[in-house]
């Protein structure tokens, strides 16, 4: 078996389809274990997709399952496709295990909500911006340290790039407008960076505004990742770290807090107006050297 393999979209996708199959066929995993010999604490790595199963464990499994030549074929060819690295392996190699996850998934996602308290979302950030609001946000980092989650953060932009790109609708409090990361002219260019993005037809950009009042954002930054033929899967990152929710009733609960939040942001034409209205500040502060 590998070692703590990062749980991409595929292996999660074989997981599920392997835990499916054995409760369809209304078998334990000691009945299972029995007549494979896989260990019962194996087959839960496996069904959790905490392990990734060599291919002569695959067809042992998949013979107890009796599974057609069709279904064989499809299942082995997705452990062939779960061993390859995302685009992102040399970056996420040096990222804590739940933020390279993250990154994994994001590069396989179909769309992205992304709501944020108090930053800009990532991948609308700038590379400024985010070289000064990733070491104020984590002091202890080295230098090199700071370099690679920049390089990172930069290149997992390639998503909303291509002939298919990510769909990202991302909303952000406006708090995180007017927290001056970077000094006055960074934040000039990153508000006239989400300017920009949001002529792209697949980025939608919202602020709630202060005069919106209490709202279920408050409670913290999420992200409800959306996939082609997968559940969806929702990502929070905090002080207690990173978690990753996939219950129906959690999937619900965010996806209702996604759609309030939707509905109570200015619109993207206001939102627009916003940002031009923030970034023409930030000018005048630059401008009168005003930090």
């Amino acid at each position: 078996m590998s070692a703590r393999p990062r749980p991409t979209i595929r292996l999660r996708r074989l997981a599920g389809t392997l835990c499916r199959l054995r409760a369809e066929r209304e078998l334990s995993r000691d009945y299972v274990s029995e007549k494979t010999g896989i260990n019962p604490a194996t087959l839960y790595r496996i069904e959790t997709a905490r392990a990734r199963p060599q291919v002569r464990t695959l067809d042992a499994l998949l013979a107890v399952y009796e599974v057609t030549d069709d279904q064989h074929a499809a299942l082995m060819k997705l452990l062939r496709d779960a061993a390859f690295p995302g685009l992102l392996q040399p970056y996420t190699d040096d990222l804590p295990e739940e933020y390279g996850t993250y990154i994994e998934f994001e590069q396989e996602a179909r769309s992205v909500w992304n709501y944020q308290s108090l930053y800009v979302p990532g991948l609308l950030q700038t590379e400024e911006y985010a070289r000064a609001v990733i070491p104020g946000g984590m002091p202890s980092l080295t230098r090199a340290e700071v370099d690679r989650r920049v390089q990172a953060r930069i290149e997992r932009q390639a998503v909303l790039q291509g002939d298919d790109p990510l769909r990202l609708w991302a909303i952000c409090d406006e708090a995180a407008l007017h927290r001056a990361v970077g000094g006055p002219m960074v934040m000039r260019d990153q508000v006239l960076h989400l300017i920009n993005a949001m002529e792209s037809p697949h980025v939608t950009f919202q602020v709630v505004d202060f005069a919106a009042g209490a709202h279920p954002g408050m409670h913290g930054s999420f992200v409800v990742m959306n996939f082609a033929d997968d559940p969806q899967v929702v990502y929070i990152d905090s002080m207690a770290g990173d978690r990753f929710l996939e219950e129906d009733a959690e999937l619900r609960r965010y996806t209702g807090f996604y759609e309030h939040l939707r509905a109570l942001a200015l619109n993207p034409a206001a939102t627009r107006r916003l940002l031009t209205r923030v970034a023409g500040q930030y000018q005048a502060r630059g401008e009168t050297g005003d930090d």
